[in-house]
């Protein structure tokens, strides 16, 4: 499940070619530290964004998200990816065809926008195709599956829930996410997200509320 990604990048257009490391905005030569640099960058960020939603739009939000997550870090935050990417000889989509994607994914969401707060099943469902969209997609160099988790969550929070894929030190959701991503198996990941799906506390409270 953990076979390493390959990239068509023969100008290495994001890595210093002679260390391989990711290009970055403090000049990290070293591979762990960067990983170190760039893992509390992005969680001081994701405060940020749980603070101050970004509102889901469209799939410019996607975008958005990944800038907000990772601005600090790389010079192309926010912008899709130039090069080919494969994961265990599996091609992820091309970039020739990354504007046909992004319609699909603003369809999805619309979809998704329609669907009532008591349609539990049927917006983890949709939620579901969208994440699996996404995830072939991999519109990022760097940053995909934070980006699209955090994605789902404030969709789903918009919808009145709260979703959480990436709990700490829970095997078995991590294995889960895995496998139905890899995998692309909508039909598991919809279970997934069926199972953690919890009511968001503010919109139990603006429903008593009468709002």
């Amino acid at each position: 499940m953990n076979s390493p990604y390959s990239y068509i990048d023969p100008d290495c257009a994001y890595t210093d070619p002679r260390t391989g490391v990711l290009r970055n905005l403090a000049d990290i030569q070293d591979a762990e530290a960067l990983v170190f640099a760039e893992s509390g960058a992005v969680a001081k960020r994701l405060n940020e964004l749980v603070a101050a939603p970004i509102k889901i739009v469209g799939v410019g939000s996607l975008f958005e998200i990944h800038r907000q997550l990772f601005q600090d870090i790389y010079g192309w935050a926010g912008k899709a990816r130039t090069v080919e990417i494969s994961k265990g000889g599996r091609q992820f989509f091309p970039t020739s065809r990354f504007e046909t994607a992004f319609c699909h994914i603003d369809n999805l969401i619309k979809e998704c926008q329609r669907i009532g707060y008591a349609e539990k099943r049927d917006l983890a469902h949709k939620l579901a195709e969208l994440l699996d969209t996404i995830n072939y997609l991999h519109p990022f160099r760097e940053g995909n599956g934070r980006t699209q988790r955090e994605f789902l969550r404030l969709l789903a929070q918009e919808k009145g829930w709260d979703l959480n894929l990436n709990p700490p030190d829970n095997t078995d959701v991590y294995n889960r996410y895995m496998s139905g991503t890899i995998d692309g198996d909508v039909e598991k990941l919809s279970d997934l997200i069926s199972d953690l799906l919890e009511e968001y506390p503010s919109k139990s409270a603006r429903i008593s509320n009468g709002r």
